[in-house]
């Protein structure tokens, strides 16, 4: 049976066994490039995303990345987005219970426990900010298996959507400039988020993020400025009538050392004043609330919230739960979406080559914890297992993250289970008797009881509580039944 991928395209096993997107001295694939960020103007900016959307998104690209490097809030709220998925754990499920299964699944995880594959993940996850990413998968047949070696990846301006549809990504190539080239089955891997809908290349973060981007590096270049002029005291030389020009010059060289070396040497004659600028400079928070006010943006928009990256505005704790769902919303949709490329461009790609095409596959799970109330679970199991609710000790050892007891160990148990305490032994090994009472001890009276079928006391009642029940007691006797006894 011949093996085809998920667009029904044969696989060619030769470019399987080649490197394909390697970079090149020159041509479409170089690893040089100009930046696009430096002295760029909000009108430059329209014309970068204007480009990326008709089709040529090499600007776009390389301004993504410069964003990252040059912003470092931005950053920050990336590189926090695609740890809250590489951090999650990463497990396969077999397509069902069969020994083949089983053995498919294994297979693939022995993939999953690469290094290179943690790698990876973080690679494809660059796709959050400019819109997709891709890793070329370098295959090892040395033992008669086809086993990813490494997941080389590849530069995003090597590739291009095609001209039509702008939704299909091909590779940059000489052989074909205008058009470029079909990916080859099998071979790489591609993910797309889809964070926004329509065009792929409208959906990344830098696009949503790059308007904010420009107004910030425009505030914090005039705050800088701002600080330059206002940050320091003005100094002010002063000379007499009698000064000549010499003494003049003398002055302005003793004004300026004072900026840098922070010392002069002047006549007795001559004096310098320090003039101290009023402390908000005319309007210096101007810039900082401008700045602020961005990154919360920002910060919104790459991870929904703002509560994990900005303090203050008392902000309660009902507020941080609302936030935190909506986080934890972001992260599902990315693990899901990620979880899906793999199964697609890795999983059936290994499966095929090393055991043919299936009907079912064994699927990558990269799982996101539930939150529990365990202190709740505790409370309802207290009430409910008395009342005969059966549950499995190692689902609530689960839940806790507690191991299994190794054999011997000390366990904790209730009070009520504990073992009795051991009678004493004599040293020839007997119990010990309890010593007899003297013949002529007294014998202390019992406590009053009630017998519980007659109702009557028993034993040596107090005085003062039999002379009270008494007379109750001799009605009781002579009544006959319950209406005459009231």
């Amino acid at each position: 049976m011949a093996i085809v991928d998920q667009y029904g395209r044969p696989i060619v096993l030769a470019d399987l066994k080649r490197e394909i997107a390697t970079p090149t001295m020159s041509g479409v694939r170089q690893v040089w490039q100009s930046s696009i960020a430096l002295g760029l103007t909000p009108a430059a900016l329209a014309g970068v995303l204007r480009q990326a959307v008709e089709g040529d998104a090499d600007s776009y690209l390389t301004l993504a990345e410069e964003m990252e490097e040059r912003d470092l809030h931005y950053a920050a709220v990336l590189a926090n987005r695609k740890q809250a998925v590489t951090g999650l754990q990463v497990t396969v499920e077999a397509a069902d219970e069969s020994a083949e299964a089983v053995e498919h699944a294994e297979f693939i995880e022995q993939i999953v426990a690469m290094p290179a594959f943690e790698t990876m993940l973080e690679e494809q996850l660059d796709a959050l900010g400019k819109s997709y990413s891709v890793n070329e998968i370098i295959w090892d047949t040395s033992e008669r298996q086809w086993m990813p070696q490494a997941f080389e990846h590849r530069d995003p301006r090597w590739f291009m959507f095609d001209r039509i549809s702008l939704r299909e990504l091909r590779l940059r190539d000489t052989e074909n400039v205008t058009d470029g080239l079909a990916l080859a089955p099998f071979k790489f891997l591609v993910h797309t988020p889809r964070i926004k809908t329509g065009l792929p290349i409208r959906g990344g973060l830098a696009r949503m993020v790059a308007f904010a981007w420009i107004c910030k590096a425009y505030a914090m270049k005039d705050w800088v400025a701002f600080a330059e002029v206002f940050g320091m005291p003005l100094r002010v030389g002063r000379y007499n009538a009698s000064a000549n020009d010499d003494d003049i010059r003398v002055l302005k060289m003793a004004v300026a050392n004072l900026g840098t070396d922070a010392a002069a040497v002047l006549p007795e004659s001559m004096k310098i004043e320090f003039q101290e600028v009023a402390k908000n400079g005319g309007g210096a928070d101007v810039f900082e609330r401008l700045c602020l006010y961005i990154d919360k943006q920002v910060s919104k928009c790459v991870l929904g919230q703002t509560m994990t990256t900005d303090s203050g505005g008392g902000s309660g704790l009902a507020q941080a739960k609302v936030h935190n769902e909506v986080r934890e919303d972001i992260q599902k949709k990315d693990a899901k979406q990620l979880a899906a490329t793999l199964n697609q461009a890795l999983t059936r790609p290994v499966i095929d080559l090393n055991f043919g095409p299936q009907k079912k596959y064994p699927k990558i799970c990269i799982n996101v914890p539930e939150p529990e109330d365990l202190a709740g679970l505790v409370s309802a199991l207290d009430k409910l297992v008395p009342l005969g609710l059966e549950v499995e000790q190692s689902v609530i050892r689960d839940k806790f993250g507690l191991p299994e007891p190794g054999k011997g160990a000390r366990l904790l148990m209730p009070p009520s289970a504990a073992k009795p305490e051991p009678e004493p032994l004599d040293k020839n090994g007997q119990p010990v008797k309890p010593p007899l009472k003297a013949k002529n001890a007294e014998a202390k009276p019992e406590p009053s009881t009630t017998d519980l079928q007659t109702g009557r006391l028993t034993g040596d009642a107090d005085p003062v509580v039999e002379a009270l029940i008494a007379p109750i007691q001799q009605m009781l006797d002579a009544s006959n039944s319950f209406e005459e006894f009231r």
